[in-house]
């Protein structure tokens, strides 16, 4: 290597690793971002507003201690990823007692009620609630000790602070069940609103008796939201699927309020400003709406494609508000909501499918994402992780499935809809989906007295729409593993050709080492040594059926992560091993090969520990716990890091003990 190459390479690791080192660390893997994502609800401490709790899809509680202005993982609830956190609620004479209510997405007929008396370093499921698919929780306003829970099954009240239990809904009620939303009379904890799937009810003697507050609203409700007018609870707003009503007769009577466009109608929170009683915002699928007059008129005040999920004002001053959304994480305003910014620092709520470490531009890291639309795409950091911006304009809200680099600085994304070129210092990716058909046919002229057989040659263009899975990039091809087939480029990605091989065409993943290629439906490998001129299909076992990742040694040794597990293959695909030796036989997310280190990296998404072999797979060793469900992880600058399904990319600590050497020209693929 030349002086000038080695140089080059030293400055871009010295770069990265200025970068990486800046963080803080306190030996523990950290969430780098990208920021934002999913939030499910928020709600502060009544004794304390700046401190904020977040919930999330994923049974993650995030905390605030300015106001939500930066976040940090607060909790875990329950054993997996499953729980969706909708409620939280803290006591306000004791901020240390706080309340989650959860229901399980694997499983809707599930959940439970948190406790924590502690300030949230330890949390107990309790009891008399385990297994009850909570969709709506309330805290008396007048009795913290008094707490109502509304579950799939009915309502439940505790009146010692959640220790026991008791159903105040009638049992095996044909109505009141699908409890979706709870209000609480502000002096009364008695007087209780329940709105479900089908209408709400009402008990004003704490569930002895109940009515069905129906009037005035359309028969076919889903009612989202009630909320109870502080000053007045004779007034009752209540968001259904057909639209906002409104009763001031402590719900004998509802009135449909006018304001709101249809296409808004499901309207998934409401929220009073607590010091001026008009004032009320009401969260949609396409928005955030406000009234200043107690609901006669209504003005969205936020970008029509934000999904708001709750609404949070600040007691203090109400013209601070927080939303929490789908996709775009936490919006603040400081302004009563007339203008809103992010404010998703040290909150990650992200899929993220891969990582690049850009070649290029000391420090820089990239990551593609999904499941995040027009909010999600492709994020930069040009400082190690401490600051994320999106680089997605002209991807059109597609997800990003890979991230490759060109020799020339220039990136390709492989995406839901087609492939992607975003040449070095452009600013808007452009597609480049050429799709090149060669056609022969056979035409008979006439020479002379004879008629002659002539091949012919016609070549067809089309674009390739097809979600692009992987793509490998080489000095003279690239290759795209597609759910439409096996697609070559010579001139980066001018044009394409390909199609079907073998009888296959949703291919998954592809790989190459000199000559040698492999791509990987999700149940077959196939294999070339010839640089794709011609293909053999291997002998993988049959009953391997999730194929996720194929990788390949410079040795030519194969490697496949699958459900199933890790296997591997020294014979071209001939015949294969079931990896067992100090690896999980089942549940593999990737198997990626580090340059830097000579080795093999394997992940599960059912333990964050990453795994490590030095002998082409034959045997593996545990190597650093990131405490974090693992898609895959990437050598850079002598650290690792790893894409999660949940929680954005993470980094190995500086001091961690079983650190990656540092070395120049540190990658993984």
């Amino acid at each position: 290597m030349s002086f000038n190459g080695m140089t080059r390479k030293y400055l871009i690791l010295l770069g990265i690793l200025l970068a990486l080192g800046s963080l803080a660390w306190a030996g523990q893997w950290a969430t780098l971002g990208p920021d934002g994502g999913d939030v499910r609800s928020l709600s502060y401490n009544p004794a304390n507003p700046d401190q904020i709790l977040l919930g999330t899809s994923t049974g993650t509680i995030f905390q605030s201690k300015d106001g939500g202005r930066t976040w940090a993982r607060f909790a875990h609830l329950g054993s997996g990823d499953d729980y969706v956190i909708d409620h939280i609620a803290i006591d306000p004479q004791n901020p240390n007692t706080m309340y989650a209510g959860v229901w399980s997405v694997d499983n809707q007929q599930a959940g439970d009620v948190f406790r924590t008396r502690d300030g949230g370093k330890n949390w107990e499921a309790l009891p008399d609630m385990h297994g009850k698919s909570v969709r709506a929780m309330s805290l008396a306003p007048s009795d913290a000790k008094v707490l109502i829970v509304g579950a799939l099954d009915g309502v439940y009240r505790s009146n010692d602070g959640g220790s026991k239990w008791s159903r105040i809904s009638p049992a095996a009620h044909n109505d009141i069940k699908n409890i979706e939303s709870l209000a609480v009379d502000p002096k009364d904890p008695n007087v209780v609103y329940a709105g479900t799937w089908h209408l709400a009810w009402k008990t004003a003697d704490g569930g002895a008796n109940w009515a069905h507050i129906k009037n005035g609203m359309i028969e076919d409700s889903d009612v989202f939201s009630i909320i109870v007018d502080a000053s007045n609870p004779s007034v009752v707003f209540a968001s259904a699927c057909s639209g906002i009503y409104k009763s001031e007769s402590a719900g004998d009577l509802f009135r449909k309020i006018p304001g709101i466009p249809f296409s808004a109608r499901r309207t998934r929170v409401l929220k009073q400003d607590p010091v001026n009683p008009a004032i009320v915002y009401a969260g949609t699928t396409e928005g955030l709406w406000k009234t200043s007059d107690s609901g006669k008129t209504w003005k969205r005040v936020s970008n029509p494609t934000v999904v708001v999920n709750d609404v949070l004002i600040d007691p203090r001053n109400s013209s601070r508000v927080l939303l929490a959304t789908d996709r775009s994480g936490v919006l603040a305003s400081d302004d009563a909501a007339q203008s809103f910014v992010a404010s998703n620092r040290g909150y990650a709520h992200r899929y993220v499918t891969s990582i690049l470490a850009d070649n290029h531009n000391p420090g820089t890291i990239l990551v593609g994402v999904v499941n995040d639309r027009e909010w999600g795409g492709v994020f930069v950091s040009k400082d190690g992780g401490q600051h994320w911006q999106q680089k997605s304009s002209g991807l059109g809200g597609r997800d990003v499935f890979t991230l490759k680099q060109a020799n020339d600085g220039s990136l390709i994304a492989g995406t839901n809809r087609g492939i992607f070129l975003l040449e070095r210092n452009a600013v808007e990716w452009k597609p480049i989906n050429t799709i090149l058909t060669e056609k022969t046919s056979v035409k008979k002229v006439k020479k002379g007295a004879k008629l002659v057989s002539v091949p012919s040659k016609t070549v067809t263009r089309s674009v390739l729409e097809a979600r692009v899975n992987d793509i490998e990039v080489t000095p003279k091809h690239w290759l795209a593993a597609t759910s439409t087939g096996f697609f070559l480029s010579t001139d980066q990605g001018k044009s394409w050709t390909g199609g079907e091989l073998l009888g296959n065409r949703d291919f998954v993943s592809v790989q190459s080492s000199g000559d040698h290629w492999v791509v990987a439906t999700r149940s077959n490998v196939l294999v070339s040594s010839n640089v794709g001129t011609t293909w053999q299909q291997s002998g993988l076992a049959s009953y391997v059926t999730s194929i996720r990742e194929v990788t390949l040694t410079p040795e030519n040794h194969i490697l496949v992560a699958s459900r199933e597990g890790a296997f591997r293959s020294s014979d071209a695909g001939a015949s294969w091993e079931h990896l067992v030796n100090g690896i999980p036989d089942k549940n593999i997310s990737s198997i990626s090969y580090d340059e830097s280190q000579k080795r093999l990296l394997a992940t599960s998404p059912t333990t964050g520990v990453v795994f490590e072999s030095r002998d082409n797979g034959r045997s593996w060793r545990r190597g650093p716990d990131t405490g974090y469900p693992l898609r895959r992880v990437s050598a850079v600058g002598g650290r690792l890091l790893a894409a999660t399904p949940f929680d954005g990319v993470v980094i190995q600590p500086e001091n961690d003990t079983q650190s990656a050497a540092v070395e120049a020209g540190s990658s993984t693929r």
